[in-house]
């Protein structure tokens, strides 16, 4: 199908460049100069991924009225050039408050990039075997660039230095943003545009809010996301504090966990169709949560490995059908705002977390506070298996491709 799809390839090679230079920085330039430059405590670096996280909701809804309304080709474009300066601010940036500004602007910038490749296929497919294999393709793309993201940060930054491995971004969204300006999809304005952008937004607030099924699926999504706020603050005192090894060691188990969404998000058009359904979705995440206290249960460094391989291949099989599910109900109008506000939900998924995660850690331990998010996550997916039975059976029963608005009432 890439073979034959050149907007697909030049998607999926778009992602994966994109998807490279900011694991890179991400992993070892952010969160690796906040702890071990700037020797961060948890508090400290709950705070700036909090400040990252608004600064990420922000980016993510304007993203999507945008994309709605100029196309997904466009609002790549603009923010990977856009992610520029705030990057090359954080190599030279002097003291850690003036750090966060750059980190925040660059979350501002960086996740619009996200939310347009994540709306990208069902602009350049048709049916519904293409449009999963179109975000197989898609999140392959963007995995194999996550693990060597952080296997290059580790490199340069064991080469030049930790500061080196910002210039990986600012040349990625150079090269991401020319390949996809060379995206030919349908841009024309769509129907719905209100020439309004507020009344857009909250147009498409209320389709991803009042259709039961898109309901279920960002919130669940949510789930997941949630698990992941710890380890915005902890994951790098994981490896600094509890197993005691340097901060190469993140880049690199990174790198193996990226190994395993490579693994996963290929999966996709091989999974049989009663598991590309609800069902399947509250299952994969309930073996998310499992699978991130198998990567930070033990401080061996092999059993690390090991957790972090199993962890990414659920995450990686786990994301693709998300986005499947939501497009299949999304109309087409319609597809940058939900999967804008499905990010934003992501954001806040990781946001809420850190209101309380620095001080259980110092309560209970690093190690214990990681595990308890896993947990959570398990239940929350397992007692929604109920409802996604329920969106399952109506979908059997209705024949319904496109979900329905329910009414105002709900």
């Amino acid at each position: 199908m890439i073979r034959s799809n050149r907007n697909l390839a030049l998607v999926v090679a778009a992602r994966f460049i994109s998807r490279l230079g900011g694991t890179a920085v991400w992993f070892i330039g952010t969160m690796g100069t906040a702890a071990y430059i700037f020797e961060c405590t948890p508090r400290q670096l709950a705070i700036m991924s909090a400040i990252n996280g608004v600064a990420a909701i922000a980016g993510s809804l304007g993203a999507g009225v945008l994309i709605d309304r100029f196309g997904p080709r466009k609002v790549m474009f603009w923010a990977e050039i856009g992610s520029i300066p705030p990057v090359l601010w954080m190599m030279v940036a002097p003291t850690f408050p003036l750090f966060i500004v750059g980190s925040a602007l660059f979350s501002l910038f960086g996740v619009p990039t996200w939310t347009a490749g994540a709306s990208f296929a069902p602009y350049i497919t048709e049916g519904r075997k293409e449009l999963e294999r179109a975000n197989a393709y898609i999140e392959t793309g963007s995995s194999i660039g996550f693990v060597m993201g952080p296997a290059l940060g580790a490199l340069i930054s064991n080469l030049f230095g930790m500061r080196s491995v910002f210039w990986v971004m600012a040349v990625a969204s150079v090269v991401a943003a020319v390949v996809a300006w060379n995206v030919r999809i349908d841009e024309t304005p769509r129907p719905h545009v209100a020439g309004n952008a507020w009344a857009d937004f909250t147009d498409g607030l209320k389709m991803a809010y009042t259709t039961r099924s898109l309901r279920y699926y960002i919130l669940l999504g949510s789930a997941v996301w949630f698990g992941f706020g710890g380890f915005q603050a902890l994951e790098s005192l994981f490896y600094r504090d509890v197993v005691g090894v340097g901060v190469e060691w993140l880049g690199w188990m990174n790198t193996v966990f990226g190994m395993g969404l490579v693994l996963g998000a290929s999966m996709l058009p091989r999974l049989p169709q009663k598991l590309v359904t609800a069902r399947g979705l509250a299952v994969f995440t309930a073996f998310a949560g499992l699978g991130s206290i198998l990567y930070v249960g033990s401080t061996d460094l092999r059993l690390i490995a090991i957790g972090a391989m199993i962890w990414g291949f659920i995450i990686g099989a786990e994301e693709p059908l998300l986005r499947t599910l939501m497009h299949l109900d999304s109309p087409h109008e319609y597809v940058g705002r939900i999967v804008g506000t499905a990010q934003w939900h992501r954001g806040a998924g990781e946001l809420l977390p850190l209101a309380f995660v620095p001080t259980l850690a110092a309560t209970i331990g690093i190690q214990q506070t990681l595990i308890a998010g896993g947990v959570l996550v398990a239940v929350a997916a397992l007692g929604s298996l109920g409802t996604a039975r329920s969106l399952d059976r109506a979908r059997r029963d209705n024949g319904i491709v496109h979900a329905e608005l329910e009414p105002e009432s709900v």
